[in-house]
C-alpha cells in the first residue's frame, strides 16, 4: 500500500489549442482548466454512442479513493476558481461554482 506521494510539478498541456494547467508541491496537486467549455470537451469522452454506465458507478468517486489512497489532494479548478476537491474526507468536495458552471455549459450552445 502506498503511504504517501511528494510531487513537485508545473506543466502545460495543449488540448484543442486550449491550454489545461497543472501544478503540485508535496501531496496537492492542481489541475486548472480555462474554461467549462474546456472542461466539458476533456471529460465528454469520444464522439459517437454513449454506452450506459454500469450500476454503481461513480467516476467522482473512484477519482477521490485513488486520491486518497496515493495520499494527494487533487484540486480541480475551472478559470481559477476551485470546483471539486478531492482526496480530503469520505467523497469529493463539489462547489457551488461547479454547479453554476454546469448549468451555465446547458445555455450555451456547441
Amino acid at each position: 500500500m502506498v503511504k504517501g506521494l511528494e510531487i513537485d510539478a508545473r506543466l502545460v498541456i495543449s488540448y484543442n489549442d486550449d491550454h489545461v494547467q497543472v501544478a503540485g508541491t508535496g501531496n496537492y496537486l492542481i489541475v486548472n482548466f480555462p474554461s467549462q467549455r474546456v472542461l466539458d470537451a476533456a471529460t465528454s469522452g469520444p464522439p459517437g454512442p454513449k454506452k450506459p454506465k454500469p450500476p454503481g458507478f461513480d467516476p467522482l468517486q473512484q477519482l477521490h479513493d485513488l486520491a486518497r489512497t496515493l495520499g494527494l489532494v487533487l484540486e480541480l479548478r475551472v478559470a481559477g476558481k476551485t470546483h471539486v476537491t478531492f482526496g480530503i474526507g469520505g467523497a469529493p468536495k463539489i462547489s457551488f461554482n461547479a454547479v453554476l458552471g454546469k448549468i451555465g455549459s446547458f445555455f450555451r450552445g456547441s
